[in-house]
C-alpha cells in the first residue's frame, strides 16, 4: 500500500535518505519548504508525514515543543501518520543493555527528558505514529554524524578514532536502511497499533569489531584509538554543542544493542545492507568526497512517483 509521502527536513540525514526510500518504492513524495508553505497545508492528501526535523542540540530546548505541536497539528487535520526516527537518548544510563518496545524511558538528563516528552506529545495526542529507534547513523554523504565528523577522517592514517572503550557493544544503523525501514511500516501503517515503538537493530560493534571492518572496507589495516574528551571539556563552557555532545558521552561506555524481536517480527524478510559496504558508503565521502551512484532526494523532488 502506497500512497503519498510528505517529508520534513529533506535536506537532512533521514529526511534526504527518506525521500529516496519513498520515491524508491513509488510513492508519491512532496518535500515541505518550511520558508515558503503552511505545514498543515501541506499535510492535506498526505498518507504519511515524515518527521525529519532534527534541530542542533543547542535548540532542542526551544524548538522542539514547538515543532512538534505543528506536526501533531498536521496530522490531526490531514488524518496522516507520522513517522519519527527515534533514538536512544530516552531509557538513560541505568538502563538495561536491550534497547526495545519494553525497555523502561528513565532517563533523567536533559537532552533525554526532551525526548522523552517530545514522543509522549505523540502519544497523547493519539495521532497515528510510527517511532523507528536507531542506534548512531552510517550516512551515505558526510552530513555531521559522529562516524563521519569525529571518526572517520583518521581513517586517512589508518586509525579509526573511537569515543569510548573498544570493547564495548554499540548500536549503528545504516541510514539506507533505516530508511527502507520506515517505508515497509508505512506500507503496512493500518496493521500497526495507533502508537508504535520499533528498535531497528543494526548492527552491535565494539569499536575494535568497527575499526576491522573499515579495513576491509578499506582492504588495508585500520586500528582503533581512543578519541580524546579533553578538548571538549575545554570548549564546554563557551560552546554549547559541547556540553551536549559531554551530556550523551555515557553512550560510548554503556554496553548496548538494539533488540531485533518486534522488528523481525514485523519484517522478517527485511535484508540490511553487510556492514562492510555499509562502511565503505560512509567512509567514502569522508575520505575522498565521492558521492555514491544512486537516486538523490532532489530528484524524488522533481519526479515524483504515481502512488500506486
Amino acid at each position: 500500500m502506497t500512497g503519498t509521502a510528505l517529508i520534513l527536513g529533506g535536506s537532512g540525514r533521514f529526511g534526504r535518505n527518506a525521500a529516496e526510500a519513498f520515491w524508491n518504492a513509488g510513492w508519491r513524495v512532496t518535500l515541505f519548504n518550511r520558508a515558503t508553505e503552511d505545514l498543515t497545508q501541506a499535510a492535506q492528501g498526505a498518507d504519511v508525514i515524515v518527521n525529519g526535523w532534527n534541530p542542533a542540540y543547542p535548540d532542542w530546548q526551544a524548538q522542539l515543543p514547538g515543532l512538534t505541536s505543528q506536526v501533531i497539528a498536521a496530522a490531526k487535520s490531514s488524518g496522516a501518520t507520522v513517522i519519527l526516527p527515534g533514538n536512544v537518548y530516552v531509557y538513560g544510563k541505568d538502563a538495561p543493555a536491550g534497547f526495545g518496545k519494553d525497555t523502561p524511558h528513565i532517563a533523567t538528563n536533559p537532552m533525554g527528558r526532551l525526548r522523552i516528552e517530545m514522543e509522549q506529545s505523540y502519544r497523547a495526542a493519539g495521532v497515528p505514529t510510527i517511532i523507528l529507534r536507531a542506534g548512531d547513523y552510517l550516512d551515505t554523504d558526510a552530513s555531521g554524524n559522529w562516524f563521519d565528523l569525529m571518526m572517520a577522517p583518521s581513517l586517512k592514517r589508518g586509525r579509526l578514532t573511537y569515543p569510548g572503550p573498544l570493547d564495548r557493544p554499540h548500536a549503528w544503523a545504516f541510514l539506507p536502511d533505516v530508511a527502507r525501514a520506515a517505508v515497509a511500516l508505512a506500507e503496512m501503517r493500518t496493521d500497526l497499533p495507533d502508537f508504535s515503538d520499533i528498535a531497528f537493530p543494526g548492527y552491535t560493534l565494539t569499536g575494535n569489531e568497527l575499526a576491522a571492518l573499515c579495513g576491509q572496507a578499506l582492504d588495508r589495516p585500520v586500528r582503533a584509538r581512543r578519541m580524546l574528551w579533553l578538548p571538549l571539556q575545554v570548549a564546554a563552557p563557551f560552546w554549547a554543542t559541547a556540553r551536549c555532545l559531554l551530556e550523551m558521552r555515557y553512550l560510548w561506555s554503556k554496553p548496548h544493542h538494539m533488540e531485533a524481536s518486534a522488528f523481525d517480527g514485523l519484517l522478517p524478510k527485511f535484508a540490511a545492507t553487510d556492514p562492510v559496504d555499509a562502511l565503505a558508503q560512509a567512509i567514502a565521502p569522508v575520505l575522498n568526497g565521492a558521492s555514491p551512484d544512486r537516486p538523490r532526494q532532489g530528484d524524488a523532488a522533481r519526479r515524483p512517483a504515481p502512488a500506486g
